[in-house]
């Protein structure tokens, strides 16, 4: 198929006459490859020994732990509690001992690892004690539905994984969209899940309506999903009041993204660094909704959730409910393990989907889809080999966000990220179209990735260096302020010992001054008189000092006691 033959090109901001539907910008039709799993039920995951349960499986911070190692745990047991409203906790699938908590590798795009519980399997599936609220949450407060929900530990399951207590807010939200759509090839898990627990879904829509106040609700399908369309449109029928309906949009990739499908059904565009709740919408996933129903309705957190092992690198794809924690291996196995011409593992869909390194890891709840690809499969260009750019202009027709792929990725390659985020490189929803046009096979998409992973780091380093500079300021200005203190409290000091020392003086002066005059008028006295001692020469010093003190006494001076030992000069 020609470059040119995969787009699909609509009149963008025009509502269809028909269907009174909007259509955004670009896109593209894709083969589908659904066939492979959707006609095989949900069929239950086979319990094994071990199971690893990562704590940070969602957007935001993870939760504090709970549990030890050694500790039994029962089914179903809070694992960690989350710290904020962006976080989220995680349970134990099944009743067991804790073996060990510690670091273990996770699916990520970069191969980290992360911290892990590993739970030793009893096979006995004890409970911990739960009660459900069923019916009665008509009368719960949105604040107690919400702290429920996420206690339950429930994030977005379409694969952002955002908290979803966090989005709940009942203020401002005028339409709540249930998000069936499923747009990426290969991945059946929402079409099988409303096929199979259309009535469920419904009740958890009814439980977010109700916490968000919402005033309509509609449920988006792909017009290729007839059977899910049929299911959900019956169990409406059964209790509609007029508030839920279901809404048939264009088979169009990405229509599935939040920001598109918003589009297409409101012809409202969420703003560019804004939320949806900014023009009053808040989306699910259809199997979020249905993992709330089971939260309130039977008191079950989120243990385990619906995931598509597919692709024509497996021997018998098909939808597994697995409980969270299990190994990727044991999902593969019980779809009847790998075929020959296998070559690659990838978590998700081909066009947003990770390739992961091996099948040990973990089921986390943002895992979709299992798909094991051979060379004929539909897969993005990797970034082994690429020609140059030549600047034909097919990713900017078929960018849904309208952005500009070609300048994004050259800032991008260029490591120029100031520029990259002028051209709206956080617009970017990572669909993958732009790469899966591009004539040269130029992983544009992992350019993006890299570029936006920079700036993040980036980011971080700026906190971190705000941090240390505020603590630095803090510091200095603390050791000033104790200087200050101290040099006020010797000022302080030296006043005083100087007023002290002025008091002295001036009583010593006075003293002084005190004798001078008694001298002076003793002296004017015996002038006065005419009348001065006779032989006085002759007389001994102690003589002397005696008829000097007896002089001073007459004038009424007093005079200290004789000091014995001071001894004057003959």
């Amino acid at each position: 198929m020609a470059a040119t033959d995969k787009l699909h090109l609509y009149e963008d901001g025009l509502p269809d006459s028909a269907t009174n539907l909007w259509h955004f910008h670009g896109g593209l039709h894709l083969p589908g490859h659904k066939h492979l799993s959707s006609e095989q039920p949900i069929a239950a995951c086979a319990a094994v020994d071990r199971y690893v349960i990562p704590l940070q499986q969602h957007i935001g911070v993870a939760g504090d732990l709970l549990v030890a190692k050694g500790e039994r745990v029962l089914k179903g047991q809070m694992l960690t509690r989350p710290k904020t409203l962006i976080s989220a906790s995680v349970h134990a699938p099944v009743s067991g001992m804790i073996e060990d908590i510690g670091p273990q590798p996770v699916p990520h795009p970069s191969g980290i690892s992360g911290t892990c519980i590993t739970l030793l399997n009893d096979y006995e599936d004890e409970w911990v004690e739960h009660e459900p609220v069923a019916e009665h949450f008509t009368r719960m407060s949105s604040h107690q539905l919400r702290g429920l929900i996420q206690d339950a530990g429930i994030v977005g399951l379409g694969g952002a994984a955002f908290p979803s207590a966090m989005k709940e807010t009942e203020i401002g939200i005028d339409t709540l969209i249930v998000n069936g759509v499923e747009c990426e090839p290969y991945i059946t898990c929402d079409d099988r899940l409303m096929r199979e627990r259309a009535a469920d879904i419904i009740e958890g829509v009814r439980i977010v309506a109700h916490i968000v106040k919402a005033k309509t609700c509609i449920i988006a399908i792909e017009d290729n999903k007839p059977e899910a369309t049929a299911a959900m449109e019956a169990a409406l029928n059964e209790d509609d009041n007029g508030l839920i309906r279901v809404k048939s949009v264009p088979t169009l990739y990405p229509s599935g993204g939040e920001r598109q499908l918003i589009e297409v059904l409101t012809g409202e565009e969420v703003p560019s660094n804004g939320l949806p709740a900014d023009i009053h919408v808040l989306c699910h996933n259809v199997a979020t909704c249905y993992a709330v129903y089971r939260a309130v309705f039977r008191a079950e957190p989120l243990i385990s959730r619906i995931v598509t092992i597919t692709g024509h690198g497996v021997a018998q794809p098909r939808n597994l409910e697995v409980p969270i924690g299990t190994p990727i291996a044991a999902c593969i196995e019980q779809c009847g393990g790998y075929s020959e011409d296998a070559v690659s593992l990838i978590m998700g869909g081909p066009m947003m989907g990770i390739t992961l390194d091996n099948d040990r890891l973990p089921i986390i709840k943002a895992c979709n889809c299992l798909l094991v690809t051979t060379a004929d499969d539909l897969s993005l260009p990797s970034s082994e080999k690429h020609m140059p750019c030549i600047r034909c202009g097919l990713c900017v027709d078929v960018c849904p966000a309208k952005l500009l792929p070609q300048q994004l990725y050259w800032h991008s390659a260029s490591r120029n990220l100031d520029r990259a985020i002028e051209y709206s490189l956080f617009d970017c929803i990572e669909c993958g179209c732009c790469a899966y046009v591009c004539p040269s096979k130029i992983p544009l998409v992992q350019y993006y990735r890299f570029a936006k992973s920079e700036v993040w780091d980036q980011e971080r380093q700026r906190k971190k260096a705000d941090i240390a500079r505020e603590r630095h300021e803090h510091r200095v200005a603390r050791l000033e302020k104790q200087q200050r203190e101290r040099d006020e409290r010797l000022r302080k000091k030296r006043d005083a010992l100087k007023k002290n020392k002025v008091g002295r003086d001036v009583e010593l002066d006075k003293k002084k001054a005190a004798i001078a005059e008694a001298l002076a008028r003793v002296q004017k006295k015996k002038a006065d008189s005419g009348i001065e001692p006779k032989n006085t020469e002759q007389l001994t010093a102690e003589q002397q000092k005696k008829i000097r003190e007896a002089d001073l006494r007459r004038s009424g001076i007093k005079t200290r006691p004789a000091d014995n030992t001071e001894q004057d000069n003959p």
